[in-house]
């Protein structure tokens, strides 16, 4: 059973930075597929960003591309999500979620962490 801890969401303007965290426990960590998700008040849960099993690929959502960049530290057991140039549509509680194999859908998933952004 893997558990998964977000930490790092608050109230940013436009344009700011944040970064956002989440340490994971049970289970080996660099073996799994992690992701961030994002839930927008009144909106469906969409994909933002993944990193890939053993960190061979990364790709992320078109919206967030070339901002938002997902990293990983295997020795924490924790995976990050670098976010730049915050837009007030990146507002939304932000989920991280951990799969066990190389696709299909994603096995455990974090409480969320909101983020708040003013323009």
């Amino acid at each position: 059973q893997v558990q998964l801890v977000e930490s790092g969401g608050g109230l940013v303007q436009a344009g700011g930075s944040l970064r956002l965290s989440c340490a994971a426990s049970g289970g080996t960590f660099s073996s799994y597929a992690m992701a961030w998700f994002r839930q927008a008040p009144g909106k469906e849960r969409e994909f933002v960003a993944e990193l890939s099993r053993y960190d061979i690929s990364a790709n992320a959502a078109g919206s967030v591309k070339g901002r938002f960049t997902i990293s990983r530290v295997n020795a924490k057991n924790t995976v990050y999500l670098q976010m730049n140039n915050l837009k007030a549509e990146d507002t939304a509680v932000y989920y991280c979620a951990a799969r066990r194999s190389g696709s299909g859908p994603f096995d455990y998933w974090g409480q969320g962490t909101q983020v708040t952004v003013s323009s």
